[in-house]
C-alpha cells in the first residue's frame, strides 16, 4: 500500500509544507501559506517564550482552525569554550578593526535554543498540528510531551541511517534534506559532509529504507520539481528558498538583492559554518571566500554567532552583505517578489490533475 500523503496525515489541502527558516520568517509566512492549503511553519528556534507566545497566537487566530507547523531545533548545548571563542575574535579582528568595533563590548551567547521544557510549556497551550524538528531529535521525555498533545512528529534526515535513526524513535514522516536545500544542514548522526548527497539520490534511499511518508526538501522550487519529486514517491514537498523573496519574508535589503541577482555571483551558493558554527548554505560572499567557508575557527554551534554579530549589522547598515548568513538553496529560480499565499497556490497546480 503506498504511504499516505503528507495532506492525509496532517489535514491539510496540499501535500506541501512551507519550510520553516529561522531568521528568515515569522508568523505572516506560516499564515499565508496555511491559509492557501499548504502546512505553514513557525521557526522557533530564535524565538524567546514572550516572543514565541505572541507568534502562535498570530497563527492561531489568523488561520481559523488549519493546522500548522511549529518548529525546533534538537541540538545539545554546548559549553562555551573560552580558549575557542578568544581563537575566533582573533580570526574576525581585522574585520573589527576595519569596522571599528571593540570586540571587548561583545558579549557571548548561544543565539539560538534547542527545545526544551519551557518551550513545551508555551506550546502545550496551542497543541499545534506538527511539531518538527531539526538536528535530530529532543529527548524522550519532550516527544511524549508533543505526542500527548496529539500532534504529528516530523523530524530532517540528510542520510539514510538518519532515516532509520528518526523511524526506530517513531516520527510520523521523515524529510529527507537534500544538499541542495538552502540554510543549516539536519545532519546529527555525522559531521562527515561527504555524507551528504542531492535530494534525487537520498530520496529513493530513504523510501527503501523506511515504512513511512518521506518528505522531499532540497532544490523544490516549483511545479516541474514537485511533480519530480513526487513522481519519485515523495508523500509531499517542503519548499523553502521559492519563499524568500516574498513580502512576508524577514530578509535584511541585501540578502533581498543577492536573492534578486541574475549574475553566476548571486547564483554560486556554498555550505558555510562561519555564521553559526554548524553548516549551512547561502550565497558567496566576500567573508566566506576570505575565512572559509568551511572553517576550523568558529565555536561550537551556535555560539559562533554572537562574535559575528556587530559585524554584521555594520556591514548592513551600510548596504553590504558581506557579512551577512545569505541562506539560499542551490535552486532559487523559482523565488518571486509575491505573497507567500499567491506563491503557494501556484506551486498547488503541481498537485493538478493534467
Amino acid at each position: 500500500m503506498p504511504a499516505p500523503s503528507i495532506a492525509q496525515l496532517l489535514g491539510t489541502q496540499l501535500p506541501l509544507i512551507q519550510a520553516p527558516m529561522a531568521g528568515a520568517q515569522g508568523s505572516a509566512m506560516a499564515i499565508a501559506a496555511s491559509n492557501a492549503g499548504a502546512l505553514g511553519s513557525l521557526p522557533c528556534a530564535m524565538l524567546s517564550a514572550d516572543a514565541m507566545r505572541a507568534e502562535l497566537e498570530a497563527v492561531r487566530s489568523a488561520t481559523g482552525g488549519r493546522p500548522f507547523n511549529v518548529n525546533f531545533f534538537a541540538h545539545h548545548a554546548p559549553t562555551p569554550d573560552a580558549q575557542r571563542e578568544a581563537a575566533w575574535r582573533k580570526a574576525l579582528a581585522p574585520y573589527y578593526a576595519e569596522f571599528g568595533i571593540d570586540p571587548a563590548g561583545i558579549a557571548g551567547g548561544a543565539g539560538r535554543n534547542p527545545f526544551s521544557d519551557a518551550a513545551a510549556d508555551v506550546l502545550e497551550d496551542f497543541k499545534p498540528a506538527v511539531v518538527s524538528f531539526h538536528f535530530g531529535l529532543p529527548s524522550e521525555d519532550l516527544l511524549a510531551r508533543v505526542r500527548k498533545w496529539g500532534s504529528k512528529v516530523l523530524s530532517s534526515a540528510t542520510t539514510v541511517e538518519e532515516a532509520q535513526w528518526l523511524a526506530a524513535r517513531g516520527v510520523d514522516a521523515v524529510i529527507a534534506q537534500g544538499l541542495e536545500a538552502g540554510g543549516h544542514r539536519g545532519h546529527f548522526l555525522s559531521h562527515d559532509l561527504s555524507r551528504q548527497m542531492g535530494t534525487f539520490a537520498l530520496l529513493p534511499q530513504i523510501l527503501k529504507a523506511v515504512k513511512l511518508p518521506v518528505i522531499a526538501a532540497g532544490g523544490i522550487v516549483d511545479a516541474a520539481t514537485i511533480r519530480s519529486a513526487m513522481a519519485m514517491g515523495a508523500a509531499g514537498v517542503q519548499v523553502g528558498t521559492a519563499y524568500l523573496l516574498c513580502p512576508e519574508a524577514t530578509l535584511s535589503a541585501p540578502h533581498r538583492a543577492a536573492l534578486s541577482g541574475s549574475d553566476a555571483a548571486h547564483r554560486h551558493t556554498a555550505l558555510t559554518n562561519l555564521f553559526t558554527g554548524r553548516p549551512a548554505r547561502g550565497i558567496m560572499n566576500r567573508v566566506m571566500r576570505e575565512l572559509g567557508p568551511i572553517s576550523d575557527a568558529p565555536p561550537e554551534f551556535p555560539l559562533a554567532t554572537a562574535a559575528f554579530a556587530p559585524i554584521r549589522a555594520k556591514a548592513e547598515s551600510q548596504g553590504s552583505g558581506d557579512f551577512s548568513p545569505l541562506w539560499s538553496g542551490q535552486n532559487a529560480s523559482g523565488c518571486k517578489a509575491i505573497g507567500a499565499e499567491e506563491l503557494t497556490r501556484e506551486l498547488a497546480a503541481a498537485f493538478q490533475s493534467p
